[in-house]
């Protein structure tokens, strides 16, 4: 059994509906969702979904390795990034090459960077007049948005479409999207 780890800090949905992809899965399952924020809905959302949780400080991520050791003991092979929005530190990174990915709400390296993130991304879509748009799934190297890109998904930004609109569009791409892709990643772990 392949065992993933979850990065969030927000709402969740995108965890959620990761652990919701693997929950019978044969040979991978979510076994840990770690958050930064006490107070994210995606640890109710894991509660709900009997998967455990781990909320870190930032020394625990880039002082005292507690998180690397976290995922150690938890037996994690793969990690996921959903609406994370901290780099992790060169440790984790050594430790997991190629087993850490994202998902950004754009195409990148459009829309890309330190500060682009959720909302903020389909406003400068929006005041650029993109006519397309999409969702890019990358590994996760010491820089934001710049590893490598793994996959990418585009969809029309159409007349009438306000950043409500493209969120909206980028989000259901990522739900369908992402699960599949990572599910791809893990089965072609040696």
């Amino acid at each position: 059994m392949k065992k993933i780890a979850i990065f969030a800090s927000g709402s969740g949905t995108n965890a959620e509906t990761i652990a919701r992809y693997f929950e019978n899965h044969k040979y991978i399952k979510v076994a840990l969702i770690l958050s930064n924020k006490p107070q994210a809905c995606v640890l109710k959302r894991a509660e709900k979904l009997g998967v455990p949780t781990h909320v870190f400080s930032r020394d625990d991520l880039y002082q005292h390795n507690k998180v690397k050791d976290t995922l150690l003991n938890h037996g994690v092979d793969f990690i996921v990034l959903a609406g994370f929005l901290w780099l992790l530190p060169p440790e984790i990174l050594r430790e997991y090459p190629r087993r850490i990915v994202n998902v950004h709400p754009a195409l990148l390296p459009a829309y890309g960077g330190k500060g682009m993130y959720g909302r903020r991304v389909h406003e400068k879509v929006y005041e650029n007049g993109e006519k397309e748009s999409g969702v890019t799934i990358h590994y996760v190297n010491e820089h934001y948005d710049e590893g490598q890109i793994i996959h990418q998904v585009t969809f029309p930004v159409e007349e009438g479409d306000g950043p409500a609109e493209i969120e909206q569009k980028a989000h259901n791409l990522e739900y369908r999207e992402y699960p599949r892709m990572i599910e791809k990643l893990i089965s072609e772990l040696d």
